[in-house]
């Protein structure tokens, strides 16, 4: 029997012997996608990646409000 490409469960059944076979498959190999998410989303650089994000969006919205403040409050 051929083992067949990708990732996954494969099951197999022989009929001459008493024992299933069970193979899993973990392949580290998939789409630009995965290895992207992988590599930025987990780990200690998922982590500092979140907090830079979560950081910088802060900033953003803080400017925002600063800059919409001063208009909305801005003596005649």
């Amino acid at each position: 029997m051929q083992p067949q490409e990708g990732s996954g469960v494969q099951y197999s059944r022989w009929n001459n012997s008493a024992q299933d076979e069970v193979s899993v498959n973990t392949s580290t190999q998939g789409t630009a996608w995965n290895r992207f998410y992988t590599t930025l989303c987990t780990g200690r650089i998922g982590i500092a990646v979140k907090v830079l994000g979560g950081i910088t969006l802060f900033w953003i919205i803080f400017i925002i409000g600063y800059v919409t403040g001063y208009y909305i409050h801005k003596c005649k």
